[in-house]
């Protein structure tokens, strides 16, 4: 019987994201007679941490919030101890291999820019893998992305999330990866559809546009709604539901207060199953300033649910504009003209969620998952 590749993969904690789910369905889908598959997960915190398979390996270095004293002062403690062995360990990794991890590995993955380092200081004769997901165009940081596009030509194969991710780096900073691949995420369709009719939702406001994504000032949300404010001010009534949570709740939920369109512009926070919101809408509405091959426009598409998105990142490697949905840029004026359309025209709406039974039939999740397996199986070659 062949010997299985050992295979690392790192990430820091499991809050709904979806580099979170990209890395749960590799979790779920590398096949066990190939590999042997252990997850280092830093942070021992999140909503996903409890969808990891069973019979995957988990190695946690740190318990995360959900498990800390629920007294103020206790919980800041844990916290500050929590930095300091933290920083220890990324100071000093051979001992973090050594103490910790203790085991040997063919592979190590960085399934995103924040594990780079990481992986890179690993001290095992491994090979070294980068899954790069980031539009570099839309980070104003220069020194941030020269660091993340540089870190990248020193793994010994990276795969891009989207053509788009790739093809932007080598347009504005003129560097190629000739050791790298673009491969899509899946997308389960079949999944989600399940899913969606798990229970009802009743909005009070049709038509609702429904939205997901984490709460991050590029996903635009601030913009989105001003767009619906004035929408609003202009008698086209509809009713926005975002889900998801972050850093930009508190700024998003006082500028509703701000524009009193708190009834109509909702806040859903995270959801573990966020679909039967989507799928009780109307409409859905990306207006994301970067993505790089969002695994939520795949998943919509597949709820017959039709779409405005911003043009960026691996979107229009998706969406066939005015074919299955619909393209704007990431303004103001922009995203107003594509909500408008929808709002006073049934017919394209339509049009849309006829072509889109044809247009999910390409997302093709076993393609992806051997192109993944023959990645794993070429690097481990080499390592040998």
């Amino acid at each position: 019987m062949p010997k299985k590749i050992k295979v690392l993969f790192r990430h820091r904690s499991m809050e709904m994201g979806g580099v979170e789910r990209v890395i749960l369905d590799l979790l779920e889908n590398l096949p066990r007679d190939v590999f042997d598959i252990t997850f280092f997960l830093t942070i021992d915190q999140g909503e996903l941490r409890k969808s990891i398979p069973q019979d995957i390996e988990l190695i946690t270095l740190q318990k995360g919030r959900e498990d800390m004293s629920s007294n103020k002062f206790l919980k800041t403690l844990q916290l500050v101890k929590r930095n300091i062995i933290l920083a220890f360990y990324r100071k000093n990794p051979k001992i973090l291999y050594r103490k910790v991890i203790k085991k040997d590995f063919d592979i190590e993955i960085a399934p995103t820019y924040s594990e780079f380092e990481n992986i890179l200081s690993s001290p095992l004769n491994s090979r070294k893998i980068a899954w790069f997901h980031t539009d570099v165009s839309y980070d104003p940081n220069q020194k941030r992305v020269l660091s993340r596009i540089n870190a990248l030509k020193n793994f010994d194969w990276v795969i891009f999330g989207s053509k788009q991710t790739r093809d932007i780096i080598k347009d504005l900073y003129q560097i190629e990866y000739p050791k790298s691949s673009v491969i899509y995420n899946s997308i389960k369709i079949d999944e989600v559809k399940i899913k969606a009719s798990e229970f009802p939702v009743n909005y009070d406001n049709h038509p609702v546009f429904s939205s997901m994504g984490r709460l991050h000032s590029r996903k635009n949300y601030h913009t989105l709604m001003k767009v619906h404010k004035r929408l609003l001010d202009e008698g086209f009534f509809h009713s926005i539901a975002v889900i998801g949570g972050g850093s930009e709740m508190e700024n998003l939920q006082k500028q509703a207060k701000e524009l009193n369109i708190q009834n109509t512009f909702l806040l859903l926070d995270s959801q573990i199953n966020p679909y039967p919101y989507i799928k009780n809408s109307d409409y859905f509405v990306l207006p994301s300033e970067s993505e790089s091959y969002p695994l939520t426009i795949g998943e919509v598409m597949g709820l017959n649910i039709p779409i405005i998105s911003t043009n960026v990142g691996g979107i229009p490697e998706m969406i066939e504009h005015d074919f299955d949905s619909y393209l704007v840029e990431p303004d103001e004026n922009s995203i107003y003209e594509g909500m408008k359309l929808f709002l006073t025209n049934k017919e394209i709406t339509e049009k849309f969620k006829k072509n889109l039974i044809q247009s999910v039939e390409k997302f093709d999740n076993e393609k992806i998952y051997n192109q993944v397996i023959s990645v794993f199986q070429k690097q481990y070659q080499l390592k040998e």
